[in-house]
């Protein structure tokens, strides 16, 4: 696939685990609690192929925090937690002891923060190992079934290519796992290659 191969997977795995660990020490900060936030591994795969399993969709609704970026290459970038866990995350952000219906009324901003930090900071990490600039539109957050989610991930034919990044995030001893999904055009997955084999040059 556009000559991906698994020394690129490996590399960007590297770069996302800086930016999640970015996101961890900021993310300690407003809870006022360690956080942990790991990128096992890093998967690219035709937005045709995307599926529950892909993604560990179940049947429930999930939280989506949604941001385009833009540079040398586009993409539209959704983090992906289930609504109960992303109730949870809130209620960690929060630090109070209000009830899942009361969390509910924060929800919406609380997630927004919580995707702009990770977001950016995965992203901003790998423009920095990457010698490369992006730009970010404001975050947006839904809440949407694992259908809805799938036909959303399928639809633009503009951008054929997913990657998905699995994370798990630990806050205090709670671990929540979640995926944050790159849709990305052929040009911009060329593109992207282009920049992990320059920065591969580098350090080989």
């Amino acid at each position: 696939m556009n000559n991906l191969s698994e020394l690129h997977l490996d590399a960007l795995a590297e770069v996302f685990s800086i930016g999640a660990g970015r996101a961890a020490l900021s993310l300690s900060e407003i809870v006022g609690d360690e956080v942990r936030i790991s990128v096992p591994f890093v998967q690219v795969i035709n937005s045709k192929d995307i599926n529950s399993t892909t993604l560990s969709l179940n049947s429930g609704r999930f939280g989506a925090v949604s941001q385009h970026f833009s540079g040398p290459f586009n993409a539209e970038a959704v983090l992906l937690f289930t609504e109960e866990q992303a109730l949870k995350i809130v209620s960690d952000m929060m630090g109070s002891q209000m009830s899942l219906e009361e969390l509910a009324e924060f929800e919406h901003e609380a997630m927004c923060e919580l995707g702009n930090i990770i977001l950016n900071a995965c992203l901003s990490a790998m423009a920095d190992i990457l010698n490369f600039t992006l730009e970010s539109s404001l975050p947006d957050y839904t809440v949407a079934s694992a259908d809805e989610i799938l036909q959303r991930l399928k639809a633009n034919s503009n951008q054929p290519y997913v990657m998905v990044l699995h994370i798990d995030l630990a806050i205090e001893k709670r671990h929540t796992a979640g995926n944050l999904v790159f849709l990305l055009s052929s040009a911009s997955l060329d593109n992207l290659i282009t920049h992990v084999d320059q920065f591969l040059g580098k350090i080989s």
